[in-house]
C-alpha cells in the first residue's frame, strides 16, 4: 500500500515536470521568433535583440514571455500595447544607437 502511495507520487510529479517543461518549449519559441521580428525591425544582432526584449520587460513591468507574445504577434495584427512601443522603441534606440556598426 505504502509503495502505491509512493508511485502514485512520483508519477504526480513528473506529470508536473512534463507539464513545466512543455510550458518552457512554448515559452522559449515565443520569444526566439519574439527576437526575429526585433531583429527584421531593427537590423539588430540576436544578442540585441535578447537585450532589447529583456529591456522592454524590465521597463514595463510585464512578463518577458507576455512582451515576446506581444512583439510575435505584432507584424499579424499591425498593433502594440502603448507601453510596450514606447518602450520597445526606447530600447532599440539606445541598443542599436550606441552599438558599433558592422565592419567598423
Amino acid at each position: 500500500m505504502c509503495e502505491d502511495v509512493e508511485n502514485l507520487a512520483r508519477i504526480a510529479a513528473l506529470e508536473t515536470e512534463v507539464a513545466q517543461l512543455r510550458h518552457a518549449i512554448t515559452a522559449h519559441a515565443t520569444v526566439d521568433q519574439a527576437m526575429g521580428v526585433v531583429i527584421a525591425c531593427s537590423g539588430a544582432t540576436p544578442e540585441t535583440a535578447w537585450e532589447i526584449l529583456r529591456d522592454v520587460s524590465q521597463h514595463t513591468n510585464i512578463r518577458l514571455r507576455e512582451i515576446a507574445e506581444h512583439i510575435r504577434q505584432w507584424p499579424h495584427c499591425e498593433r502594440l500595447p502603448e507601453e510596450v512601443r514606447h518602450a520597445l522603441d526606447a530600447a532599440v534606440r539606445a541598443r542599436c544607437v550606441s552599438a558599433p556598426a558592422a565592419g567598423v
